[in-house]
């Protein structure tokens, strides 16, 4: 379990820090959005603020997963944006959903891994 762990720890580190850094440097073009794709993503750049919010947070968290160290901490922080891409390819772009839930399953085993260093967070006192 601590080899499956590690793969897709790192695995998630890698996609996050990619996807991150492709951002910031404009490793890539941007695809031409249609339809509400772009209407959801049109309202994202106009807060001004939120894609580079989210961006940074990715770019934390995928070196957080990468070196392993304050994972669990990485694996809560990040847990919005990943519901936000599943959901997000779910109603609006299902060509790009297998890699959404990769990144879902993978965000949910790592929260089951380290699961006895959430029993803090769900005490009542």
């Amino acid at each position: 379990m601590k080899i499956a762990m590690i793969i897709i720890r790192s695995l998630l580190g890698v996609l996050f820090l990619f996807a991150s850094i492709a951002f910031f440097l404009k490793l890539m073009p941007e695809p031409v959005l249609q339809g509400n794709m772009k209407a959801f993503n049109d309202g994202i750049r106009a807060s001004g603020y939120l894609m580079t919010f989210i961006k940074v947070t990715e770019l934390v968290c995928g070196l957080s997963f990468i070196s392993g160290r304050f994972t669990t901490l990485a694996n809560v922080a990040i847990f919005p944006v990943t519901l936000n891409i599943f959901f997000y390819h779910v109603a609006l772009d299902p060509k790009g959903l297998p890699i959404a839930i990769f990144i879902l399953l993978g965000n949910l085993f790592l929260a089951y891994y380290y699961r006895a260093n959430y029993k803090t967070l769900f005490s009542a006192k």
